[in-house]
This record gives C-alpha cells, structure tokens and sequence, in this order.
C-alpha cells in the first residue's frame, strides 16, 4: 500500500471512530422553561458541559407546567423550571430526587411608554397590576402555566383581583413569553416579563421597562433529577453529572458569566444548596 493511500485509510479509520462515538455518546433530555432557552443561556452552558463531561443534553423548552407534567410522565431526565411551590410538590410526590438552588433573576413588569395607567408610580407589583385594573389599560397575560403564569396570577391575588374583576382589558393568549411580548408590543399592552427574556428580546418597539426591584419579583430556578423509582428508564447517572456540573463552582461561573449586552442575566445561586464545611446550611 502507498504511502498516500496508507494515510487515507487512517483517516477514514479516524473518521468513522469519530462517527462512532458520536453515534453512542449519552443523551439527556432537560425539560425547562422557555426564558433558559430563549435568553441563550443553555447555548452558552450546554457545550462546556458536553466537553466535560461527553454527555449531550437535549432541552423541551416549555412553559413550567408543562415541563413539569413532561417530566412527570418520565419523558424528561432532569427538570430545571422557576416555581419553587411546583418543585417542592414534585419531589414531595416522589416524581424528583431532590431539589437543587441553581440561581435567580426577576420579574419586570413592561408597558406601553406613556404608561396609560401610571404604573411607574406604584410602591409595588401589586399595587401596579391594581392601577392597571383601575384604568383597565391592556394586560397581556402569557394564560399557559408557565412559571412567569403563576407569577402574575400570584400577584393578581395579592393585589385583591379576582379572576371575575379582570374584564375585556385582560387578555390570555396561551404561549410563550416571545408571543406574549410581540403581542404585547403590537397593543401596546402591559405584561410580566422575566428579565433575561426581556434583555434578550429584540422587538421592543413602544414597550418600556416600568417596575422592578420589587421583592415579591424575584424568580429563583431549581434543578432535579427525575426519581427512576418512578420511571426506571431515567438516566439517572448521567443526569446526576448534569446537576452536580451545573451547581459545582465551575457551572456556577459559567451560569454567572452568561451576559446580554454586557448585562448579567442569571445570578448563580447553587451556594445556597450547600453544606459548609461544619455540615450546616
């Protein structure tokens, strides 16, 4: 054999133990929330972890609830969504192993920039989402039990609003937070916004940021992994790598060094998890 065709034959070995690997490197599958996907985030995690660790993770990108229910049928290894009662629920249940502080941001609350209802001089969320009742300016609600959902359902509440006092001003459109912020915009109408999605999201048109740094807006996301106990197929050793890659301090720069237009959009928070090293919280 020549030596030329000595060289292909190597490389085509190479090339097809390449496909090879690739062909059976493990998959897992991460049911999450639309804002992880749509910010960016995982694009700038998922191939750190991959080259870590040879583990390829495939994301459902979906509302909470339907992450949740997702992974409650076992069609997802590991769960990472923002609504700590519906996590806290799922473990309780015995559908999750345990629940993991990942990190947080917040909520905004956006509108149209001449501020019809003057929610720039509320004290707090609640006290906006009642001026925007008084003077039944439009308020698209995302309607698809996501965790930004709950949120503002939780804030109608505390506010005193029921759902029978929302009247034609109040719009549910059933999708995701993109849909939501473009209808938004076309209105223009006021919504609920989680910050990354909001920083990220390139059709503002009239909208203006109108109220933050109020506490009950805070949005922290947890991780878990899937009990196999509840669904034997789970790949639990893989997407226990996953886990412990994203709440080690080398997730947690990662996650906290992900930024928008030089802004921070997720703040890590996985410390919070920890034991010290006296075995307290």
């Amino acid at each position: 054999m020549s030596r030329k065709l000595a060289i292909f034959a190597v490389l085509g070995a190479v090339f097809q133990l390449a496909a090879s690997c690739a062909a059976t490197a493990e998959t897992i599958k991460v049911a999450s929330t639309t804002s992880t996907e749509a910010s960016g985030l995982f694009d700038h995690l998922l191939p750190k972890f991959t080259r870590a660790t040879g583990i390829n993770v495939r994301v459902i990108a979906v509302g909470t609830g339907q992450a949740i229910r997702l992974a409650r049928r076992g069609d997802a290894d590991v769960l990472l969504v923002h609504h700590r009662p519906s996590e806290e629920a799922f473990v309780r249940d015995g559908f999750g192993l345990k629940r993991h502080n990942l990190m947080y941001n917040d909520f905004i609350l956006v509108g149209p920039s001449n501020d019809p209802a003057g929610i720039t001089d509320a004290k707090d969320a609640a006290g906006a989402m009642a001026m925007i009742r008084d003077a039944k300016a439009i308020f698209v609600s995302r309607g698809d039990d996501s965790g930004t959902h709950k949120r503002e359902l939780s804030l109608w509440r505390v506010a005193g609003i029921a759902k029978a006092q929302r009247g034609d001003w109040y719009r549910e459109i059933g999708a995701g937070m993109g849909r939501t912020l473009n209808t938004a915009a076309a209105m223009p109408a006021y919504t609920l916004v989680d910050r990354g999605t909001w920083l990220s999201f390139g059709n503002k048109r009239g909208l203006k940021l109108l109220l933050e740094a109020d506490p009950r807006l805070r949005n922290p996301y947890g991780v878990i992994v899937v009990n196999p106990r509840k669904h034997p197929h789970v790949k639990v050793k893989a997407a226990q790598r996953f886990v412990d890659w994203l709440t080690s301090p080398v997730g947690q720069k990662a996650i906290g060094s992900f930024r928008v237009n030089g802004a921070i959009l997720f703040h890590p928070s996985a410390a919070a998890s920890r034991p010290s090293q006296d075995g307290k919280k």
